[in-house]
Order: structure tokens, then sequence, then C-alpha cells
């Protein structure tokens, strides 16, 4: 019996049961891959109910252990993007290292040459770009962003089912087709984070991997004035309004952190306003000679693209924003879009202005 040619990585929610499903109502041979990148008690591992789930499906359930790959490759560099008062984007250094990397390896060694995921997205043949990742059609779940870190040759062997479907038309076809979802909660906004509590976590976790965290010190305005004491700056993020427990007659917004001096600097609203930054190594996904004239950038998954000016300087980004936007924050993605939602390039922010 020939393999399957394609894998379909199941973690046990919907969506990605919604993949495979898609692939085998099409005809296709397939496969599901499901990747353990965390420990799992035994009355939560969803494994028992996804071979149940595939088996219904008429497709092989493959079990790789990921874990420790997965600990060094995405929650270690979580925590050391703290500690060096980053706010890290973690879902994209996943889908690059580990699901478009280690995870699509282990589909080549069971025989498949692609991987479908449950990602919203969509790729498709530009006539100018050549294989473009674009946004999926559900704009309020595309998660584009968060794949622009995936190497081209990645991409590559990527597919995706649902990048047609909304997320309400996704659960309706699971159900219609008489499926259990082993994880039916929508996923956390942190996969490994506890409640999304990630102050606890990471420090738990630093303190086990002997990474230091920053002390208590001054919080100021911009004009100098201390208005109280930050708890460590690692726990704020460029934009944060709640939390700062700093009383004042107008509500404060985190402007920037310091690392010399260990100062949090906050202002009013007003003061707020990022109008460009610089990238480090940019993933190029199209050649920058094919870019259109007008450029948008996204600066974080809940924002809008804006337009903006990008310049690649030895292979980084500098980004120069039409209006102000509201801050984003180093370690976070910036994506190059064009107007079709096609995307150009990705990078992490390493400075703002």
């Amino acid at each position: 019996m020939q393999n399957p040619t394609i894998a379909v990585a199941v973690s046990g929610g919907v969506d990605s049961l919604c993949a495979l499903l898609q692939l085998r109502q099409a005809g296709r041979a397939a496969f599901a891959l499901h990747g353990r990148f965390l420990p799992v008690p035994p009355e939560r591992d969803p494994v028992p109910a996804l071979e149940r789930a595939c088996a219904a499906l008429g497709a092989p359930l493959h079990v790789v252990d990921l874990r420790d790959a997965f600990d060094a490759r995405v929650i270690a560099p979580f925590v050391r993007a703290y500690a060096a008062l980053r706010t890290p984007n973690p879902c994209a250094l996943c889908n690059a290292g580990i699901k478009f990397g280690l995870l699509l390896d282990a589909a080549r060694t069971h025989g498949a040459s692609r991987l479908a995921t449950g990602h919203y997205a969509a790729l498709h043949a530009h006539p100018r770009y050549g294989l473009c990742l674009q946004r999926a059609a559900d704009l309020a779940k595309d998660q584009s962003y968060f794949l622009a870190l995936v190497p081209l040759e990645r991409l590559q062997c990527a597919h995706f089912p649902l990048s047609r479907l909304s997320k309400e038309e996704t659960r309706t076809t699971v159900a219609e087709a008489g499926l259990t979802v082993p994880l039916p909660a929508e996923s956390q906004e942190i996969c490994f984070v506890p409640q999304d509590a990630y102050r606890p976590f990471v420090e738990t976790q630093a303190a086990a991997r002997g990474v230091k965290l920053g002390q208590p010190g001054p919080v100021l305005l911009p004009d100098g004035t201390r208005l109280g004491t930050h708890k460590g700056l690692w726990q704020y993020t460029e934009g944060q309004r709640k939390g700062l427990g700093i009383a004042w007659r107008e509500p404060l917004y985190v402007l920037g952190k310091e690392g010399r001096g260990n100062i949090l600097r906050v202002g009013p609203r007003l003061a707020l306003g990022m109008r460009a930054c610089r990238t480090g190594k940019a993933n190029l996904l199209v050649p920058p000679a094919l870019w259109p004239e007008q450029l948008f950038v996204r600066l974080r998954y809940r924002q809008s693209p804006s337009a903006a000016q990008v310049r690649i300087d030895d292979g980084c980004l500098d980004i120069a924003l039409e209006a102000p936007q509201f801050p984003s924050a180093p370690g976070q993605l910036a994506v190059v879009y064009d107007g079709e939602g096609c995307v150009l390039a990705g990078a992490l922010i390493e400075t703002m202005r």
C-alpha cells in the first residue's frame, strides 16, 4: 500500500480536525500527525479521542514527541525575551521552528511531502510573486501574521484547508460530520502558559533556568517626575495601561522601558504614538524588487495593517509609518503586506521610535 502524500497536524482542536475532514471529504489520502509539545496528565491527553476521530475518517494517527525541542526553541526563548525587556511572540517561533520545522520533518519521515494545518491563512500562485501567503477569508481569525517567519521553502510544503472558511463554518462542518472534538474549548492565547497568567509562569521558569529578571525601579513621567516604583521592567509592555498601580489625574500608559537606569517611562494617551521601527533579519517571502509602491505593515496581531514606507538595510526592515500608530513592542512581529493581503516579509521588532 502506497503511503499517503499529505500529513495533517492535529492538535485535538476543532480547526485541525476540520482540516483533516476537509481533505478526506475531497478524497485525499492523508494521515494525521500529533505533536506532543507539553507534558499532559493522562486525564487530559487528547490522543485517545484523536485516535477515534481519525479512525472515523480513515486516517492513521502518528504521535511525535517534541517536548524537549518545544522547551528549547519556544519556552526558553520566551522566558529569556522577558528578561531582555522584550515582549515575545511564541506562536511565530513555534510555527517557524516546530510546526513547519520539526513536525514537517516528521511528516516527511512518514512519507508525506506536504503538511496541512488548521491555520486560517491562504496560499496561492500569484501572477507576479509566485507562491504567496495571504490573509484568510475570515479576517477576524486570520493567522497569516503568525506565519510570517516561516521560510518560503517550508511554506511551499504547507497546505491550509481552512483558508476560505469562517470559524463558525469550521465548527458546523465538524458537527455535521458527527465528529467529537477532543479539545472543544477555544485554545488560550499562549498554549503553554496556564490561564494565560504569564507573570507567575515567567517567574517560575526563570528561577528554574537561572535567568535573572529585573528588580523594582522608578516610574517617571516624560519630564522626569517620579510617580512611584515599578515591580520589574519585564512585567510591563509598551502601550500598557492597566496594572500600573499609579494614581494620577489622567490614565497613564507605558511609553518605554530603559534598561540603563531601570526606568519605566509612562505618560498620557497623547504621548503615545509609534512612527517608525527597525527589525532584526527579515524573512523575505517575496523578492523586494517585486514589491508594489504602496505597502502596509501590521505591528500587532490585533492591529490592522497601516500604510508605511519600508526600506531593507543589511537584511533588516526600516519601517516608517505614514501616520502614528498605537505602539507595538520589541520582540513583536512586523509583517509587510501588499494591498491585496499578500505577505511580503516578516521580522521581529528590535527598536521603535
